[in-house]
Order: structure tokens, then C-alpha cells, then sequence
């Protein structure tokens, strides 16, 4: 495998440039707490994965060569990005872990927990498998360090592994920043033009994944 430190560094940069999910990241983080962020890293590395065995299976190549099928996710992904972006934007307001906990019942905080962080992971899961742009990664960007003298599935998984870990590792620090400077973005002000913002935002990113 070839300039595995190129790789990582490129997969590193990759992560860090603002997205769909640093987005859905700080909007779960945020609204929900920190756990619902972590559990929407956790779905967005869930779809990492599901793609380097798709692309392990070969089935990557088929998919970007056929325009039904591409254009089929891709028409997916820009649809689900309008819903959570208008469903963001039209939110009149969204109730946080530390509301419940200031009314007290231990049972509705451990309930409303669950059901944050099961929809935080499906929404990293679906932008991640719905997203056209991630398969033209996996397609175009990986194959230019594979050795093709070695055992090109190996070498497959072990770039798509170190893609999530990279990226995992990057969403989990921004997640820890987030939780720690949330304090001062509590007042509902800052929270409703925060919600209405990320909701333009995933209207935008699914725009772009149309064009």
C-alpha cells in the first residue's frame, strides 16, 4: 500500500472541511447534548463502512456506472438533506435533555434520550449511505493508493477503516469543543437561529448534491 501517511493526511482534511455531517454533528450536539452527537458519528461511521464493503464487493463500480442508479441515490440523498433541513427550519423549538431534567422524571430524560440519539444515528447513517459524493471517494480518491501487486480487497478495507477512524476522531473532538462552549449558547435566541441556520444549511448541501 502506498504513501499510507498521504492517505491519511488527505482523509484527515477531508473530515475537517465543513460538510452534511459536521453539520448534522453540531446541529445533535447542540440541540440534543453530546451523546446525541456521538451517536450521529457513530451512524456516519456505520455508512463509511457500509461503503468500503460495497466497494470491497465491487459493487461501487457498477452503481457509478450506471446513471439509474446513481442518479437514484444521489435524487435520495438531496430529498432526505430538504427533509431534515426543512423540518430544522420550520422546528418551533426543540425540548433539550437539561429541560426535561429541570422537570424532574428520571424515566422521561432516559426516554427522551433514547429516542434523540436512535434518530441522531440514523440521520448520520442515511446522509452517509444516501450521499453520492461518498462513493466518488471510494471510487476515485482510494484507488490512487492501492498497490495493485497486493490483495487490493486488504488493502480496500484497511483505507476505509482508517477513513472512519480519522473521521471519527475528528467528529469526537469537535463534539467535546461543542459540549464545553454549549453553556454560552444556551439562550433561546442563539438556539432558534442556530436550528434555522443548520436548516438552510442541509437545504443547501441537498441543492448541491442535485447540481
Amino acid at each position: 500500500m502506498n504513501n499510507i501517511i498521504a492517505f491519511s493526511l488527505m482523509a484527515l482534511m477531508m473530515s475537517m472541511l465543513p460538510g452534511t455531517d459536521t453539520v448534522l454533528i453540531m446541529k445533535n450536539t447542540l440541540i440534543h447534548g453530546a451523546k446525541a452527537g456521538r451517536y450521529t458519528i457513530l451512524g456516519m461511521a456505520t455508512g463509511l463502512i457500509f461503503w468500503t464493503f460495497i466497494v470491497v464487493l465491487g459493487l461501487s463500480v457498477v452503481i457509478s456506472q450506471s446513471v439509474f442508479l446513481f442518479n437514484t441515490i444521489k435524487y435520495l440523498g438531496a430529498t432526505y438533506l430538504f427533509y431534515l433541513g426543512i423540518r430544522a427550519f420550520f422546528t418551533k423549538s426543540t425540548l433539550s435533555i437539561e429541560d426535561v431534567q429541570a422537570e424532574g422524571s428520571q424515566r422521561s430524560i432516559e426516554k427522551l434520550s433514547h429516542h434523540h440519539c436512535k434518530e441522531s444515528y440514523l440521520q448520520g447513517v442515511l446522509s452517509n449511505i444516501l450521499n453520492p459524493k461518498t462513493i466518488l471517494v471510494y471510487i476515485t480518491f482510494m484507488p490512487q493508493f492501492i498497490d495493485l501487486t497486493g490483495n487490493t480487497n486488504q488493502q480496500l478495507i484497511a483505507l476505509g477503516l482508517i477513513l472512519t477512524v480519522i473521521a471519527v476522531g475528528w467528529f469526537l473532538i469537535l463534539v467535546y469543543l461543542l459540549d464545553h462552549v454549549k453553556q454560552w449558547l444556551k439562550k433561546p435566541g442563539f438556539q432558534k437561529v442556530f436550528q434555522k441556520s443548520t436548516g438552510v444549511m442541509l437545504i443547501g448541501f441537498g441543492v448541491k448534491t442535485v447540481i
